[in-house]
């Protein structure tokens, strides 16, 4: 081989056609994803071991990247880097260098199954203590980001389903290390309880990746949410999103709009039910309008009936009837169509031939009369 005809460098220019070809050759963003080693801050700086199990390479986080960022992993935490390469040609060093560091599922799958351990054990996360929800609310608490889609979605849910129900919208960040900002809010509002009167409270966050609701899962943000005075309605997320926070409160709904829905009656259904009552009294009013109408005129009726002159007529009727029926009866009757009627001397009226006998002195009663006579003979019937 020709000594002449291989490149010869110098270490910096080595180092520099090293960073060229580098740079030239490979994407200038690209994500990497493995577990944090022994990461540690120096003058502001983060930097770490990012490895696999079977590779590892350097990750620096500059502090003025580092201020700006939600997540700082922990020793062991999986963790995706948004980076670019970095290659230091004094000294031939090649590192990552972290733009954006964001949580991996397993980290957040794991701190999901601690803090629920821990609380459960305590008893922080027990379904028989939750509280009901109030049928009309009059006063409830919206904690979410602000402005948000999330906010203009229940703000709007509320408004159509339930606008007598007044709303006090506390903002609050909802991403990245913003744990403690949010227990002091809370901290904040069960202090005033005895002066907002608030029926319930909703703690919610649009939709986003899982690694996004890590905050929710954080152990003082869920005791703070347990230990609030009025029942806390969650809705974080989406509906497959389960956070530790919604299983401390009260209630836990899949959406922001679903946990406004879960509190506030429908004023379509409530129209409904106050027109069916108001049939149902109306129909109970002309039924019993129809009943003291009726015992109106039954007491009325009875009253007629013991009226002195519809008594005084119903015993004209009864001595009439009676009349006609005595006339009916009455010999006279009788002797009117050309009977007669016989008496003996006393004045008893005569039966039977057995009751005479010759020489009695008999009076025969006629229509127009009487008439004596003597008895000659009697004669019986023969059988």
């Amino acid at each position: 081989m020709n000594a002449d005809a291989i490149p010869s460098y110098s270490v910096k220019e080595l180092n520099n056609a090293i960073g060229s070809l580098l740079e030239r050759g490979f994407a200038p963003r690209f994500l990497v994803q493995g577990s944090a080693s022994r990461p540690q801050v120096k003058k502001g700086h983060l930097w770490l071991n990012l490895t696999d199990g079977e590779a590892s390479i350097t990750v620096v986080c500059w502090a003025s990247r580092l201020n700006q960022l939600d997540f700082t992993p922990a020793d062991g935490d999986g963790i995706t880097v948004v980076g670019k390469l970095n290659f230091w040609g004094a000294r031939a060093s090649l590192a990552v260098q972290a733009i954006d560091l964001r949580p991996s599922l397993t980290t957040v799958e794991r701190r999901f199954e601690a803090v629920k351990a821990l609380l459960t054990s305590e008893g922080v996360i027990n379904p028989s203590t939750r509280r009901s929800l109030p049928p009309i609310p009059r006063r409830i608490a919206l904690l979410t980001s602000a402005p948000s889609s999330a906010l203009a979605d229940m703000l709007r849910t509320a408004s159509e389903r339930w606008p007598l129900t007044e709303l006090l919208v506390v903002p609050i960040p909802v991403q990245g290390a913003v744990a403690a900002q949010i227990c002091a809010v809370l901290e904040q509002l069960s202090k005033a309880q005895s002066q907002l009167n608030l029926d319930a409270l909703v703690l919610a966050r649009g939709g986003g990746s899982r690694e996004d609701l890590m905050v929710f899962d954080d152990e003082q943000v869920c005791r703070a949410v347990a230990a609030f005075p009025c029942p806390v309605v969650t809705g974080l997320g989406h509906e497959d999103d389960l956070t530790v926070a919604d299983l401390v409160a009260d209630h836990r709904a899949a959406t922001p709009t679903a946990a406004i829905v879960s509190l506030l009656p429908s004023r379509i259904s409530a129209l409904q039910t106050v027109r069916q009552q108001r049939l149902q009294l109306q129909q109970q009013q002309q039924w019993r309008l129809r009943r003291e109408l009726e015992r109106l005129l039954q007491r009325r009726q009875l009253l007629n009936d013991v009226h002195p002159q519809s008594l005084l007529q119903r015993s004209r009727l009864q001595l009439q009837q009676r009349q006609q029926l005595l006339n009916a009866l009455s010999p006279d009757r009788w002797l009117s169509r050309g009977f007669a009627k016989i008496s003996k001397a006393d004045g008893t009226l005569l039966q039977s031939v057995t009751e005479t006998k010759p020489s009695d002195v008999l009076q025969i009663h006629v229509r127009d009369g009487q008439i004596g006579v003597s008895v000659q003979s009697i004669q019986t019937n023969s059988a």
